[in-house]
């Protein structure tokens, strides 16, 4: 049976999931939705016979779709996410949730009400390097944890607005604060400082900071810091997760693994793609139900979301923020 995948967004992660999705054997992408249908349908061109559509209620009642991917700017999630719940179509979403926690937390209790296959697009969780890093764990104590997301300020409008992105440990450092969790366990308290140092000169209309440390206590008795700076020149980036054990030191990025334990260090690169293996488990989960190998659900992700907006209210008021539920 051939899935038809709708798209919503039309930005580069929509090119990147459509792509991935065309390519895939029993897949069509028929349909797009953006801010305007011709901005969709540009989008919509590059796959066979999809089609453009200026709003989302336009494509639902158009075509008859199994699952529908939402590749959309942080503060645009709530309604959208609402009407396919309604409607019973299965989605794929980006992270991060929202801009804030109430809009997740919402759609969180609209799910629990009726319940459907569904994934988050916390890609790393899917990379063989940190399949490798959960399994070298194992029997190792963690004492602490150092992050980091540090690079440019992205170019686009929204991300540069706290109301639109929610700013950059919401947007982009999520990603690792969703490590920590995944491989580290559960955090129980948060403490963020965030400043403001140069971007707010050079761009305008600038309300992020632009440079930020949150501390963690975590569930286990662990300690984690994680920073962000989007104040980097172009090209020059710092991405990573370290976790420092009884054992030795588990040092994660994107592009490699290094375990260093008394008297050796290996290293690992992979070449994998998680992206293609975050969609290969949602569309095994759409064909057969079994959501099994989704490496991150709605709830889950909601827990990521709650951390990284603590460290927003933290900094803001310069108190530590409890995770208790």
């Amino acid at each position: 049976m051939t899935l038809q995948i709708g798209i919503v967004g039309t930005g580069w992660f929509s090119k990147v999931h459509g792509d991935i999705l065309a390519g895939m054997d029993g897949i069509r992408v028929t349909g797009v939705t953006g801010t305007t249908a011709a901005k969709a349908q540009a989008l919509a061109d590059r796959y066979p016979g999809a089609i453009g559509f200026g709003s989302l209620t336009d494509m639902l009642d158009s075509q008859k779709l199994d699952a529908v991917y939402l590749c959309i700017p942080p503060m645009a999630h709530g309604d959208i996410e609402a009407e396919l719940i309604e409607r019973g179509i299965p989605f794929f979403v980006e992270k991060p949730l929202a801009a804030d926690l109430d809009t997740p937390q919402g759609i969180l209790a609209r799910l629990e009400q009726k319940p459907l296959v569904h994934a988050v697009g916390y890609h790393f969780r899917y990379k063989e390097s940190i399949r490798r890093l959960k399994e070298s764990l194992e029997g190792r104590t963690i004492g602490m944890a150092l992050g980091a997301w540090m690079g440019d300020m992205p170019q686009v409008a929204w991300w540069r607005s706290q109301e639109g992105s929610g700013g950059q440990f919401v947007e982009q450092t999520t990603h690792i604060v969703d490590l920590l969790r995944y491989t580290a366990g559960e955090v129980t308290e948060v403490y963020a400082a965030y400043g403001n140092r140069v971007v707010q000169e050079h761009f305008d209309n600038v309300t992020v900071p632009d440079v930020g440390t949150v501390t963690m206590k975590l569930q286990s008795g662990a300690v984690a810091t994680i920073s962000n700076t989007c104040i980097l020149p172009g090209g020059v980036s710092e991405v990573g997760l370290h976790l420092y054990t009884d054992s030795g030191i588990l040092a994660w990025s994107p592009e490699r693994l290094e375990i260093h334990v008394p008297g050796t260090k290996t290293a690992y690169t992979g070449q994998d793609n998680p992206y293609v293996a975050e969609t290969e488990a949602f569309i095994h989960a759409l064909r057969t139900g079994d959501t099994s190998r989704i490496l991150s659900d709605y709830a889950d992700a909601v827990k990521t979301q709650r951390i990284t907006c603590a460290a927003l209210e933290s900094a803001r008021t310069g108190n530590p923020v409890s995770m208790g539920e």
